[in-house]
């Protein structure tokens, strides 16, 4: 760009193309003549009028003086028809000025009735296009793919027009480059076929104006334009002058005489067919409309294979999300009702995240927890129902940018209350495209002119795409948005389905305890009554009694002692079900003091050493229930000291509490069942004692503060007990 800023004496600033009012131009191609008619008067005309149609005086005359009132009538029908296009018919001017033939396409801009007059073509030329247009667009219809379509479309356009070169061009996205997917030239010229063009070779206003006109034609570069006589919006003109920077880009590839065809998708330009000529070429208005007409079917077939593609491909995706959702409704209640694995394939991509209840999980290529956590953090807020997508992540999230494995492309969806988030994530997609010009210097000095590089083969420059992940498509977008329906809809049901069974739940738990309390309470007097008879049996009879009848009162005794013990066990593990809460900053070494008066005879009897917590720990918690966790983990430690080695415990905490001893510990597959409600892991004969309701007891304790507990094993053996007591206050702060 440098050299090119020299060679004119000055930077070359690329936005006065951009922002070129294309138009507004004020002048039509010499080959044809405009006037524009306001309330039956001529109010504009172009320059070279009055001698094309060989009148002096237009402007300002009545329309009448040209054309007779019948003719007016027709093209102001013509004009005001609802095609959202130009139309076109023959006209012959009256007698006063000379009865000429001529083809009048017609249109209506700022108010005013605008005719174009061009010299009439053959009379053969719509006969003898309308049967090759039949065969091409029979041919069209049968093409399978896409790019088959443009293939057949290129060939059958330069049949048609005779220009050298046709081509059909795909833009990447509506705003970006665009590539040369098909081809046909004539055998002396250099191929396009794969070459990538710069956005800025079609500027934002060129678009929109090909999404409004599907056609352009250019007879000749070198035309002297024919100014007109007022302004005028020419956005609809079939004449329209030409841009001079448009002008030099078609010189500097030795184009003499063009026609763009726009190819369009939902309204919005898709693409184009392009055509170039060495020579002057000027088509008459036939054959502009058979072309604009192949334009319009090619574009519907497009539409139709693409819809044909996509809404296999939605097919697919309904499909496993209908699995999903019907697993999902069958399946239990729980945080997250979806199969993680299973979206991955509703869209594709590298890696599935998803946070759900505040944790984060990964399904596929995990990007490792410091990309996931600056990507959660860096992406925007998104409202529920709404979708944020990305297929440059390091661009649009710059946080992101200087992390390695960070992936190219995200597509986020909000699932549900709290953050719940899905995360689709795609990796970077390197490709190497073959540019007409270099894309980084997009204006430079060329042999032909002092701006715009020549395009073509002979000056590609190979470049790679980095840091873009694979377009995500409409249909990527929609099927997100239909799962997002999906995953809400199962999440209402699901709450529905977890309030019901709260309340059922509620109600039980209430019966539960009621009838533990009960049975525990109800069962003891006729226990006491049997142990009292089975004393009072043995002491009346006193040596009378023979071996085998003491021994199976002493054995009524015994049991009825354990049942004792059971039912006191459970009375006590049904009250803490209705024991309402005292929680208060307490000092973890004065509770596990009073926990060793409780405990201590326990203890000295096993000859146990207690690690007292360090000054100054706490933990927020009921006193009397927290006394009562500490009173059965450390009597567990002396029940089940190791004999071989002088048993010790340790007891820390802040906020969580740890109780580590070196006893016999418990085999991993067990642990869980230790927490169990009368589960003891060793058999009473082994010599360990109890109801087996101890860590029963604290699992209830811990929970009713909201916190887990669970087992692990002690560095060198035995047993370590941890449990979280959340502290409400300090997790609101």
């Amino acid at each position: 760009m440098a050299a090119a800023e020299r060679e004119v004496g000055g930077a070359f600033d690329l936005t006065a193309c951009v922002q070129e009012p294309i138009h507004l131009l004020g002048g039509v191609q010499s080959y044809g003549a405009l006037i524009a008619i306001r309330s039956g008067t001529i109010a504009v005309t172009s320059e070279n009028a009055e001698r094309m149609l060989g009148v002096d005086g237009l402007s300002g005359a009545p329309a009448t003086r040209l054309l007779d009132a019948a003719q007016l009538a027709a093209l102001e029908g013509l004009a005001d028809a609802d095609t959202g296009q130009t139309a076109m018919m023959p006209v012959t001017t009256t007698a006063e000025v000379g009865a000429q033939r001529f083809d009048v396409t017609v249109h209506r801009s700022d108010g005013m009735l605008v005719l174009e007059f061009e010299p009439p073509g053959a009379a053969r030329d719509f006969p003898a296009i309308y049967t090759p247009i039949r065969q091409a667009l029979t041919r069209l219809q049968m093409a399978p793919t896409v790019v088959e379509a443009c293939r057949a479309a290129v060939r059958e356009v330069r049949a048609i027009t005779g220009y050298d070169r046709v081509v059909a061009y795909r833009f990447e996205t509506l705003d970006g480059p665009g590539e040369v997917i098909a081809e046909d030239v004539t055998g002396d010229g250099e191929p396009w076929l794969g070459l990538w063009f710069p956005a800025t070779d079609i500027p934002p206003q060129a678009r929109r104006l090909y999404e409004r006109n599907w056609i352009r034609v250019i007879a000749d570069v070198d035309d002297a334009t024919a100014r007109l006589s007022g302004p005028l919006d020419l956005s609809m003109s079939v004449l329209r002058t030409v841009s001079p920077f448009h002008l030099e880009y078609l010189r500097n590839i030795g184009v003499r005489s063009s026609m763009s065809v726009s190819l369009l998708s939902g309204g919005r330009l898709w693409g184009l067919i392009a055509c170039h000529g060495r020579d002057v070429t000027t088509l008459g208005p036939q054959v502009r409309a058979a072309c604009e007409f192949f334009g319009v079917a090619l574009s519907l077939h497009l539409a139709a294979l693409r819809e044909r593609d996509e809404a296999a491909a939605r097919d697919r995706s309904r499909a496993l999300i209908a699995r999903l959702l019907e697993n999902a409704s069958a399946g239990p209640v729980r945080t997250w009702p979806l199969d993680p694995d299973g979206m991955a394939g509703v869209i594709v991509c590298d890696a599935v995240l998803i946070r759900a209840g505040g944790r984060v999980s990964v399904h596929g290529a995990d990007p490792g927890p410091a990309v996931v956590d600056a990507l959660l953090r860096a992406l925007p807020e998104v409202p529920s129902g709404s979708l944020w997508h990305s297929d440059r992540l390091a661009e649009d999230l710059p946080a992101l940018a200087g992390l390695s494995r960070a992936p190219a492309g995200a597509l986020a969806l909000p699932s549900g209350a709290d953050g719940d988030l899905i995360v689709w994530m795609r990796g970077e997609r390197t490709v190497s495209r073959r540019w007409a010009i270099d894309p980084e210097e997009p204006v430079r000095l060329g042999p032909h002119g002092r701006r715009l590089t020549p395009r073509g083969s002979t000056a590609v420059y190979l470049a790679s795409v980095r840091g873009r992940s694979l377009p995500w498509t409409a249909n990527d977008l929609a099927m997100a948005v239909e799962l997002g329906r999906a995953v809400v809809g199962i999440a209402v049901a699901h709450a529905r389905r977890v309030s019901a069974l709260n309340v059922e739940l509620t109600r039980s738990n209430v019966d539960l305890d009621s009838f533990a309390h009960a049975a525990a309470h109800d069962l003891k007097e006729p226990l006491r009554g049997i142990a009292n008879t089975a004393t009072f049996i043995t002491e009346d009879a006193g040596d009378r009694l023979d071996e085998v009848t003491a021994r199976r009162l002493a054995s009524i005794q015994r049991l009825a002692a354990r049942m004792d013990e059971l039912l006191n066990a459970l009375l006590y593990y049904s009250r803490l079900g209705r024991t309402e809460l005292d929680r208060q900053p307490l000092d973890l070494r004065e509770a596990v003091a009073r926990a060793m008066e409780v405990a201590g005879p326990r203890l000295r009897e096993a000859g146990v050493s207690v690690t007292m917590p360090d000054p100054g720990s706490t933990i927020t918690a009921d006193p009397v229930l927290l006394d009562q966790v500490l009173v059965n983990l450390l009597v567990n430690a002396a029940k089940y000291a190791c004999p071989d080695e002088p048993p010790l415990v340790s007891v820390t905490g802040g906020p969580e509490l740890v109780v580590r001893d070196n006893g016999v510990g418990m085999p991993p597959h067990l642990r869980e069942q230790a927490f169990q409600l009368f589960r003891r892991l060793h058999p009473a004969t082994a010599g360990y004692d109890g109801s087996g309701a101890g860590l029963a007891i604290v699992r209830r304790i811990v929970e009713r503060h909201g916190g887990q507990v669970w087992a692990e094993e002690s560095p060198g053996g035995g047993t370590t007990i941890r449990a979280t007591f959340p502290d409400p206050a300090r997790d609101l702060q």
